[in-house]
């Protein structure tokens, strides 16, 4: 079968080249390829009673399917080149910031409206936070929330259902460059196309480290993030959420000099379970709609380690220790703070009393058992230092759970059009090392897709 354009991956940054491609131009024949299932099909068979843990589905419905591991996310488009990918370095950083506005736009368009942007400019919150040796981060945040999120992907996809030609289930083996373009092999089937768009997430990111050996594509090492996820009562951080939503908070730890930073603050939120590659870990996310509530907001704290030669697999090092509390939790663990500082780890007993009720059944354990202590040193240090903006973060019943990695992918060379050192393979999105977050990866198929157009 003969394409224009193929799409493997259908995530925020394949969804949007896809929308692109055929909002601009209806004649081009375009196709996308996805591991996981359709929309109304992505369902984790977790509830909680029969199921309580993860059963190892073939492809995990919370990491793939369309709309990628954002769809069940808490849908927050931070608008800025502070955080969230380099793109601006490759595009430029006006380009950059007018594509992640015009997603916002396509947004607001498929079912988004009504919901607020949240903007940190001009806060009082960056000067408390500078005088506790603190950094609020620049951003605009549109908040869509996990209930409106789900309608927009789903209205996105009855828009292109029609004008795509869409295959579930589908995994790739092979791309292969032909003299005319490229081959696309998947299930045994073999399709050509004159362009191919790479966008699979960092749940692909082994998959993407076989194809660029593969196609001798150069790339450099990258980092992982390790840390928790705090979640306590909502009021504790009411002051923040009320008027930011989402703060990104940069710490820097005196003892180590390492940068602990809050990401994906969740007010109201629940914590939730995700699986990557096998891998256990956990996640947040909170819903827009006021009924869906809980009492509770949590964020992850990280460390982001960067490694020199000779070590190259920061990725297997992160999951090295999600594994270590798999073994330990038959999952994810859950830790009071005030036990880890008194280093013991937190039991049935003790959880029972805890004034913080959990949103996620989760093992009660020791954390100090799992992260290494210079990790686990950086996110104690950054608890006290969010308790001076925000007191009560470091009362004993908050709680951490363990562990939230988060992977990136080797960082791919490109050049200014995102296009690989084979010209018409262009990749985008967080599998290709360079956005780490949704605005930026959806800004990276629009702007693919037009550099095709």
């Amino acid at each position: 079968m003969k394409y224009d354009v193929v799409i493997i991956g259908a995530g925020p940054g394949g969804i949007f080249a896809a929308y692109e491609l055929v909002k601009e131009d209806k004649g081009l024949k375009v196709a996308v390829f996805e591991a996981g299932n359709e929309l109304s099909k992505r369902k984790c068979p977790i509830d909680g009673n029969k199921i309580k843990s993860c059963i190892g589905c073939k492809t995990c419905s919370i990491m793939s399917g369309f709309g990628g591991a954002g769809a069940f996310s808490d849908g927050k488009y931070n608008i800025t080149n502070d955080f969230g990918g380099t793109l601006y370095q490759y595009i430029g950083e006006k380009q950059a910031l007018d594509l992640m506005h015009y997603v916002d736009q396509i947004n607001m368009q498929f079912g988004g409206e009504g919901t607020k942007m949240y903007s940190t400019a001009g806060t009082k919150f960056k000067k408390l936070c500078l005088q506790h040796e603190l950094k609020l981060l620049d951003a605009s945040v549109r908040h869509l929330g996990t209930d409106k999120n789900y309608t927009v992907l789903e209205n996105l996809y009855n828009f292109l259902k029609d004008r795509v030609d869409f295959f579930f289930n589908t995994h790739v083996d092979h791309i292969r460059k032909t003299e005319n373009g490229y081959e696309v092999e998947a299930n045994g089937q073999v399709y050509s196309c004159d362009k191919c768009i790479i966008s699979v997430g960092r749940s692909g990111s082994k998959w993407m480290e076989r194809i660029c050996k593969e196609m001798k594509i150069p790339t450099t090492s990258n980092r992982v993030d390790i840390g928790v996820r705090v979640e306590l009562p909502a009021v504790i951080f009411s002051h923040l959420t009320d008027e930011l939503y989402e703060s990104k908070i940069v710490y820097q730890t005196k003892q180590f000099e390492d940068r602990v930073r809050t990401f994906c603050m969740n007010p109201y939120g629940e914590v939730v379970n995700e699986n990557t590659n096998g891998i256990i870990t956990v996640n947040g996310h909170s819903y827009e709609s006021a009924d869906k509530h809980t009492d509770n907001t949590n964020f992850a704290l990280l460390v982001a380690k960067h490694f020199s030669e000779p070590f190259k697999d920061s990725n297997g090092y992160g999951e090295s220790i999600a594994r270590l509390s798999n073994m330990l939790g038959g999952g994810v663990i859950v830790q009071r703070f005030g036990d880890l500082i008194r280093g013991r780890r937190s039991n049935h007993d003790r959880m029972a009393n805890c004034t913080t009720r959990p949103t996620l059944k989760a093992t009660p354990g020791d954390l100090s058992l799992v992260l290494p202590k210079r990790i686990l040193d950086g996110i104690i240090e950054m608890i006290y230092a969010l308790d001076k903006i925000a007191p009560g973060t470091a009362n004993d019943d908050t709680l951490l759970y363990g562990v939230e990695v988060k992977f990136y992918n080797m960082e791919v060379k490109l050049d200014e059009n995102l296009q690989t050192k084979h010209e018409g393979l262009y990749i985008i999105g967080d599998g290709s090392g360079v956005t780490h977050s949704l605005s930026h990866a959806s800004a990276s198929g629009v702007y693919v897709a037009r550099q095709i157009l």
